[in-house]
């Protein structure tokens, strides 16, 4: 059984290949006066301005149709055309509408039955259909956390609670909890068999 407490690292397995999206913007008169890479990096700040800077100078990036240099002046009033460079897993955070068990919910946690056979977030072979698209439809706030609020996890065929966090603090410290250990975690499993031996299997 995969220890359900999601390291940084733990999504090795999620593809790099990148898939494209186009993104149609237009550059506000607040702006005028910006480089092109400053101006998109306040428009679309979910990206780094070193991405976004690389996507113009790809040729990503058209301004009134045209491929200009990252220190272009921006005037206001411009159309931005993006091709968006993206990630599978980028993609893949989506609303999908779900029936989630939900046994809890307040301001700042809820509590998911999570059934066996959900996958709870995308990866290869599952870029959709996951705990974390139905998370996003039910909770659209939980885009604006990290993972949706995910801070464990089960495997795709074990069913059992989990806490998701609605908000960056409360996931701050369920994950500071889980760190400590001062969280108390039971597992439950049944043979199909014959055991041939009894006593207690401990394990982290």
């Amino acid at each position: 059984m995969t220890d359900p407490y999601i390291d940084p690292d733990d999504y090795s397995d999620i593809s790099e290949n990148e898939v494209s999206a186009t993104q149609l913007l237009e550059v506000p008169l607040s702006l005028c006066g910006e480089r092109l890479d400053a101006a998109l990096a306040k428009l679309l700040p979910d990206y780094s301005r070193s991405r976004l800077t690389q996507w113009v100078k790809d040729g990503l990036v058209k301004v009134d149709g045209q491929v200009v240099a990252p220190k272009t002046k921006m005037l206001g009033g411009e159309k931005l055309e993006v091709t968006l460079q993206l990630t599978n897993e980028e993609m893949a955070f989506q609303p999908e509408p779900m029936d989630l068990p939900i046994v809890f919910e307040d301001d700042h946690i809820l509590v998911i039955n999570k059934p066996a056979g959900l996958v709870v977030h995308p990866a290869s072979g599952n870029w959709s259909g996951t705990l974390l698209n139905g998370l996003l439809h039910h909770c659209p706030s939980l885009a604006n956390v990290p993972r949706a609020g995910i801070v464990h996890r089960l495997d795709k065929d074990t069913s059992g609670l989990m806490v998701v966090a609605k908000t960056v603090p409360a996931q701050t410290e369920l994950v500071r909890q889980m760190q400590a250990r001062t969280v108390k975690r039971v597992y439950r499993a049944i043979a199909d068999g014959v055991v041939p031996f009894d006593g207690t299997i401990e394990g982290h």
